[in-house]
């Protein structure tokens, strides 16, 4: 076969596909990290005793809250505070069964005043994920509040990003692991041998090994809302080290020290007893050498303890996470970790075939035929285990179509569609491979060397590899010459391979193929990854059918409205512009400016604002702002209880008998 190209097209169609996967993944993991709440709650309140927003005639003894799992409480999981912000309960958290769900109580103070309470929780759901929010109820009236929630929530800020993207690359990193090893052993024996191959694999367990590291470090700022200064708490990570997450964390990272002996035995004996059975396979008796029954031994074996390995791995997953909570735990748990291995296979297989069909020489066309046929066997197990795990997480249609959980599966399910779509083209392009002629080169440059005395195997004086050596009588000075003839003899060599290689239309396409089915999966495992994080449909429409309210969400920033008004007399028109920040529950900075028609600012005698919360009955909460100057008010601690769509309004007055009230609805985080 010839070639007519010295500058191979699908090499730059390659480059110019990788950056377009690059900046897909780039996108997706944008969107789906912004998107996501700093903290999803996967153990959702259910009720609450006083519930959200009632207003009760007399104090209650104790508040009990009813989560839909068990949560990890300390001694602050859950708090009662005063109008004042002074603490109403004794700090005495008690499991009181269940009820329709887990029911946890605190005790409150005798003789509380009346007044608009607030009740913040926080805690550890089952499934591992932070869980945190609040709600308020009134003793004989509301009141105004001077609680100011935390800012930075369980799960949130700067720790909680690192924690995702840990997450992320733990998941990639084993996948590529325990995917690529599989490809090795399954379908491509000689790859054990090649260092593209070695190199991708060993990469995929350090990536795995430090994420899973960095996972257990942030794990205590992680669930307790702290900062990066406190992953040096070394009291912190103790306590962690006794939760179900940490052994979890723990045990994973004792399965990657005994992967890294699967590692090396995989590309070390086995690569070495490969490459010995490819050379016999050129013999008479290749099937029946005296080194076939160990091969396949060492084969058996390494299947086997890499099976369990990866099983294991995928195990501590399964046991510290969604499948470990719910209904029907003791099925969920052995079908997430079927589903982690056939991700694996699957995904892991495509990117070791993906860096055979780049990164070396050749592969032969049955290697490519049994992955095809291992990625078939694995889309039918994510298939049937994908499915019961929908229905457990998700359990009706309106779930699937209006929870955050839902939409991300349903664009889960889209990306598995497109992926075995291209898979299907990649398919098509196997079926047209041809294997490569052994003394297939350019122009005849690979067989050229063979009868010049070209060092390799069995050549040279004496049968011996390499050329001239010391002792033989050739002076040092033509023994480096020969030295360097040899290596760049092997670089026209590998040159000539790849130019052919390069020049093979089937192998061309067949590249460019698992190169999209590459890019479309590492987005595939970004969605997968993102819903490992966020609150099952189930359990978010259950908490939505109770009435609590969720956790509170991240201030947008500041929040500005503008209302004209008119009072009916003289001089009575202009426009009020009012801003609040942060514009979430607890302590909040107004600014009020009242201007004319023309832009000129307007005295107002008498200004008055009043924020009212209709869903949960709460309010009008009246402010009434200092006069700043001519035509602008500030209040400094504006109390908004919980957050939600409340209703402003603002009353202008512009004379002793004129004045109007005009209102706005905005949403409070």
């Amino acid at each position: 076969m010839t070639t007519t190209t010295t500058a191979p097209r699908p090499v730059r169609r390659a480059v110019r596909l990788l950056l377009a996967a690059a900046v897909l993944l780039s996108a997706a993991l944008g969107t789906l990290l912004a998107g996501a709440a700093p903290a999803a709650a996967h153990a959702a309140l259910l009720a609450s005793d006083p519930a959200d927003g009632a207003v009760v005639a007399t104090a209650p003894a104790e508040v009990t809250l009813t989560f839909s799992e068990k949560i990890a409480v300390g001694d602050d999981s859950i708090r009662v505070l005063e109008p004042s912000g002074k603490r109403a309960d004794t700090d005495e958290i008690r499991e009181l069964g269940t009820d329709g769900g887990v029911v946890y109580g605190v005790t409150l103070h005798p003789g509380l005043p009346d007044g608009t309470y607030t009740v913040a929780w926080q805690g550890v759901s089952a499934d591992s994920h932070p869980v945190a929010g609040a709600f308020t109820f009134s003793i004989g009236a509301p009141s105004q509040t001077t609680v100011a929630l935390p800012a930075q929530e369980a799960g949130g800020g700067l720790v909680g990003t690192l924690y995702d993207l840990a997450r992320y690359a733990a998941y990639a990193g084993f996948t590529v692991l325990a995917g690529g090893g599989a490809f090795v052993l399954l379908c491509w024996r000689r790859g054990a041998a090649e260092r593209p191959v070695q190199r991708l694999v060993v990469r995929g367990w350090i990536t795995a090994t430090a994420a899973t590291l960095v996972m257990l470090l942030l794990r205590a700022p992680y669930t307790g809302g702290g900062g990066l200064a406190d992953v040096f708490d070394l009291a912190a990570l103790g306590d962690v080290l006794d939760t179900k997450t940490g052994a979890a964390l723990v045990s994973r990272l004792l399965l990657l020290g005994a992967a890294a002996l699967f590692v090396a035995v995989l590309f070390g004996a086995y690569a070495r007893a490969s490459a010995e059975g490819a050379d016999g396979a050129q013999g008479p008796a290749a099937q029946d050498g005296p080194g076939t029954d160990a091969r396949r031994d060492l084969t058996f074996g390494l299947a086997m303890g890499g099976g369990v390995l990866a099983a294991g791995i995928a195990g501590t997953w399964a046991l510290s996470e969604h499948a470990s909570t719910g209904i029907q735990p003791g099925v969920a748990m052995p079908v997430d970790v079927l589903h982690l291995l056939a991700v694996a296979a699957w995904l892991g297989g495509l990117a070791a075939l993906l860096t055979a069909l780049y990164r070396t020489p050749s592969i032969e066309r049955e290697a490519v035929r049994r992955f095809s046929t291992v990625a078939f066997a694995s889309v039918a197990v994510l298939a049937a285990t994908g499915l019961y795990q929908s229905w457990r997480q998700v359990g009706s249609w309106s779930a699937l179509t209006g929870t955050r959980y839902g939409q991300l599966l349903l664009v889960k399910v889209a990306l598995v569609a497109v992926l075995v779509a291209v898979a299907w083209f990649s398919r098509r392009w196997t079926q047209r491979l041809t294997d490569p002629r052994p003394d297939t080169g350019a122009k005849g440059t690979a067989g050229k060397g063979a009868g010049k005395g070209t060092p390799g195997k069995g050549t040279g004086k004496g049968g011996r590899s390499g050329g001239a050596a010391a002792g033989d009588g050739t002076p040092p000075a033509e023994a480096r010459r020969a030295a360097q003839l040899e290596r760049q003899r092997a670089a026209v060599a590998a040159a000539a391979r790849k130019r052919v290689r390069d020049a093979d239309a089937e192998r061309s396409g067949l590249r460019r193929s698992v190169l999209v089915e590459a890019g479309v999966a590492a987005v595939l495992l970004a969605v997968t990854t993102a819903l490992t994080s966020t609150e099952p449909g189930r359990t978010q429409e259950a908490a939505a059918a109770s009435g609590v309210q969720a956790a509170p969400a991240a201030p947008a920033g500041p929040t500005e409205v503008e209302l004209p008004f008119d009072t009916g007399g003289e001089g009575g028109e202009g426009t009020v512009r009012l801003t609040l920040d942060p514009a979430r529950a607890g302590s909040n900075e107004m600014h009020v400016w009242a201007v004319t028609p023309d832009g000129k600012p307007l005295d107002a005698p008498e200004l008055k604002v009043s924020f009212t919360l209709k869903a949960k009955e709460i309010g009008p909460l009246p402010i009434t702002p200092d006069r700043l100057s001519a035509g602008h008010w500030s209040a400094g601690s504006v109390q908004i209880p919980m957050p939600g769509d409340w209703q402003i309004k603002v009353t202008v007055r512009t004379s002793d008998i004129d004045q109007t009230t005009v209102d706005e609805t905005i949403e409070i985080g």
